[in-house]
C-alpha cells in the first residue's frame, strides 16, 4: 500500500470515528481491517490514533480558520479530511505541509461536494500560515 492509499484509508477511518460517535480508534481499526481484509500500516495507525487524541485541538484550529462556519455546519467528510491534514501538518515530520494540503484537496475532489476542495484548501493554508509552516514563524 502506497502513502496515498494509506492516507485514503486513514481518512475513511477518521470519517468512521465521526459516523460511529467517536468509537475507540483501536477497535475501529481492528474491525475495519478484518472486514476489508487489510493490514493497517504504521502511518494509518499513527494518524488515526493521533487524530483521535488531538481532535479537540484540531477542531479549534479548523474553527478559528473557517470564518463564518461553525463545526456543525461543516460536512463530516470535509471535517475528516481537514483533521487528518492538520494532524499531518503539525505532527508528522515525514509529510511536508504542502503535500498534506494537496492530498487533502485531492481527497475532497473524490469524496466531497464540488465547493469543498477550495474551502478545505483555504482553511488548511490559513492554518499553515498561522502555525508558521509557510514562513518559519509561529
Amino acid at each position: 500500500m502506497n502513502r496515498r492509499q494509506a492516507r485514503e484509508c486513514a481518512f475513511k477511518l477518521v470519517y468512521e470515528m465521526i459516523v460511529q460517535n467517536d468509537k475507540d480508534p483501536d477497535e475501529l481499526i481492528s474491525e475495519t481491517a478484518e472486514a476489508q481484509d487489510f493490514v493497517p500500516n504504521e502511518y494509518i495507525l499513527r494518524s488515526v490514533k493521533g487524530v483521535s487524541e488531538k481532535k479537540d485541538e484540531l477542531d479549534v484550529l479548523i474553527s478559528e480558520n473557517s470564518k463564518g462556519w461553525k463545526l456543525s455546519r461543516i460536512s463530516p467528510v470535509s471535517l475528516s479530511i481537514m483533521r487528518l491534514a492538520i494532524f499531518e501538518m503539525l505532527y508528522d515530520d515525514s509529510v511536508p505541509f504542502n503535500v498534506s494540503i494537496n492530498e487533502a484537496v485531492e481527497l475532497a475532489k473524490l469524496y466531497d461536494h464540488e465547493k469543498a476542495p477550495k474551502f478545505i484548501n483555504g482553511i488548511l493554508n490559513a492554518v499553515a500560515e498561522k502555525k508558521g509552516l509557510k514562513g518559519g514563524k509561529e
